[in-house]
């Protein structure tokens, strides 16, 4: 069986030299890159299954990266980032990052949520959406725990929906706000919390130690994977 292709693009070679013993030895194909163009020539030459992608890149900003690169493809983004770069990691995810590990990070940790991203799409018929014990129909409109119905609102019940449909990846505050409630409010982040915290007090057996929608400080959220 072909082993998936990811493409490592960061400008130090310890990183890349790390992380290509780490992923060959997780099962994986590598090739790397140390540069914004080389990622994108290798990702046209190569075409592989998913990209770790450094910010701080010599020749140009890995968000410029993204962006060039959700002109023409849906490859699998995972941004590597350093701690105290909060914006830089939530201005990725906006421009069509699917995920992001802040650097020092532990490859654990990494390679859990590359599983997450080059998991296949789900395409069974059934149109229903899972989150944990959760079942969630948007055609009409329920959520079930265990066969019982749970009462949510109907932005309540968008915003869980929007959660299950990529579970285990993060959703910025911008993404659910424009999503849910329109552009107008993508500031509104107190808002979106209150909304969160609503919806924890159906859905968690614990609101105060959630496992179905887990935060991202500063970031956002992502649904159980």
């Amino acid at each position: 069986m072909t082993r998936p292709l990811i493409l490592i693009v960061d400008d130090e070679a310890q990183i890349l030299r790390f992380l290509g013993h780490a992923l060959n030895a997780s099962g994986y194909e590598t090739c790397t890159a140390a540069t914004g163009a080389e990622a994108l020539a290798q990702v046209k030459a190569r075409q592989p299954d998913l990209m770790i992608l450094d910010l701080g890149l010599p020749d140009t900003d890995g968000k410029a990266v993204i962006e060039t690169l959700r002109q023409t493809s849906d490859l699998p983004v995972i941004v590597l980032s350093a701690r105290d770069q909060e914006m830089e990691k939530i201005m990725a995810l906006d421009l069509g990052a699917d995920d992001f590990v802040a650097k020092p990070f532990a490859i654990g940790e990494l390679l859990a949520r590359l599983r997450v991203c080059l998991r296949p799409a789900r395409k069974s018929s059934d149109p229903r959406l899972r989150l944990g014990p959760l079942v969630i129909d948007p055609a009409a409109h329920r959520v079930t725990r265990d066969g019982t119905e749970l009462h949510l609102t109907p932005k309540e019940f968008d915003l869980l929906a929007a959660l299950a449909e990529t579970p285990g990846r993060v959703l910025t505050h911008r993404q659910l706000l424009a999503r849910i409630w329109g552009l107008a409010h993508v500031e509104d982040v107190p808002y979106l919390r209150v909304f969160i915290g609503q919806l924890r007090q159906k859905v968690e057996a614990d609101p105060a130690l959630p496992t179905l929608i887990l935060t991202e400080p500063g970031v956002g959220y992502r649904g159980a994977g």
